[in-house]
């Protein structure tokens, strides 16, 4: 047991020093489980706050984890921001213009956040397209100490007000939603407050 726990100590701390290496804006004490997926394109940021935690090891958390925490800038100038105290369990994020993500954030298993289509939604070469004025994107934030359930989907153009909770497998769509929230269902709404006692 000591042996597996000096080892993953040691995977953590190469992980943190190859993210550093590619550019990483890594703040100190971060926690690293298993061993997270990051890209960063030319001329764009990630950052993460200090005492992060990024797990990938389905051991690691309550629930199984489908792939490791996913990291990843794909357009020069975009960020993809993290703050402080955030936790992060087997999440893909993914961005194109901007995700910024608030201090003491709870991004449960195999949440999705993204900040693009990816692809054109005219059906003309829609596959094969890379011409970035063609495809749609908007920026996503996620303020402080929002938790997001388990196999959440938050799309593009969408804002979380701090202290809000996204119900497990909720799709969020573009729109700004206010603090205190709790969103459910595919598009996800409003169905009450964490403030309501």
């Amino acid at each position: 047991m000591l042996v597996f726990a000096i080892v993953e100590k040691i995977n953590a701390q190469i992980a943190i020093f190859c993210m550093r290496r590619m550019g990483v804006i890594a703040g100190d004490n971060i926690t690293i489980y298993g061993r997270p997926i990051v890209h960063m394109h030319q001329n764009s940021a990630i950052k993460i706050g200090k005492s992060v935690v990024l797990c990938s090891d389905s051991k690691r958390t309550a629930l199984n984890l489908n792939h490791p925490v996913k990291l990843s800038t794909i357009a020069q100038g975009a960020l993809l921001s993290i703050g402080d105290d955030t936790g992060i369990s087997g999440a893909t994020l993914v961005a194109a213009k901007s995700i910024t993500i608030g201090k003491h954030v709870l991004l449960g298993a195999n949440v999705t956040i993204v900040d693009t289509d990816f692809h054109p939604i005219a059906p003309q070469n829609r596959r094969h397209s890379d011409d970035a004025s063609k495809i749609a994107a908007a920026p996503v934030v996620v303020e402080d100490n929002v938790f997001v359930g388990a196999n959440s989907i938050i799309l593009k153009g969408v804002t979380i007000g701090r202290d809000a909770v996204v119900a497990a497998g909720s799709v969020v769509t573009r729109g700004d939603y206010p603090e205190g929230a709790i969103l459910a269902g595919n598009p996800a709404k409003v169905i009450g407050s964490v403030y309501e006692k």
